[in-house]
């Protein structure tokens, strides 16, 4: 993943956003990511419908203060949480891609998603390879004994972002259509920072990039639910 950068920019910048939407038009898709790697590689990809794409910076607190001042805005459709992240069990490949169906945290709080198996069929509908299951936050690299102790408990990727995210949504739009996936870049055997590593990264950079069109079709399908449906409100050019 170091080998692939971009110029260096604050977090919580907006990196690609749409026009006013003009009124009565659906509210627009907030895609969140940590790394600017992941915005590079979502910013590339085939949107058929403009996003609102900003990077909160790395770890919980960041992810928590960013997403919640953007929450406050009330005036998104649906939100999307995407980027790398690590497989903690067997069976899943560099470039796999793991759809989280709950996101939990250290303290043992979990949020349940229900956009897992309709996210996962739109993925998998062009042609790539996705996992249903529980992600779990960290506040470090996880490896070796930890990882396996995080499979036992049947969480099926980590991260260390989502759960602060899901945190602001419960706070400030509990309602919000939300999806939360990680497209796999290490596994238990094939850690950070090892040979390996640059091969895996560039596989799930292409990967993310190309699961553009998965995200907004699960969008669409967000925004047209008679029971979520937000309508479009007032947003500020800059969504920091």
């Amino acid at each position: 993943m170091a080998a692939v950068g971009l110029p260096k920019r604050a977090a919580g910048e907006k990196l690609l956003g749409p026009p006013q939407p003009a009124a009565g038009a659906a509210a627009p898709l907030l895609v969140v990511c940590a790394l600017g790697p992941e915005v590079w590689a979502l910013r590339g990809g085939d949107w058929a419908v403009p996003p609102v794409l900003v990077r909160t910076g790395v770890g919980r607190v960041r992810a928590r203060r960013c997403v919640g001042n953007l929450l406050a805005l009330d005036g998104y459709g649906a939100l999307v949480v995407a980027g790398f992240g690590a497989a903690v069990g067997p069976g899943v490949e560099p470039g796999d891609i793991i759809v989280a169906d709950a996101v939990r945290n250290g303290e043992g709080e979990e949020w349940p998603l229900e956009s897992a198996k309709a996210m996962a069929a739109e993925l998998t509908a062009r042609g790539l390879t996705a996992h249903i299951g529980p992600h779990h936050t960290a506040d470090r690299v996880v490896r070796g004994a930890e990882r396996r102790a995080l499979y036992a408990t049947g969480a099926r990727a980590v991260d260390m972002e989502a759960a602060a995210v899901l945190a602001a949504r419960a706070e400030l739009r509990p309602a919000l259509p939300t999806a939360v996936l990680r497209v796999v870049v290490d596994t238990p055997t094939r850690e950070l920072l090892r040979p390996g590593t640059l091969p895996a990264g560039l596989r799930a950079w292409r990967t993310l990039r190309v699961a553009v069109p998965a995200l907004t079709a699960w969008y669409r399908q967000a925004v047209t639910d008679p029971i979520h449906a937000p309508q479009s409100s007032t947003l500020p050019q800059e969504a920091s």
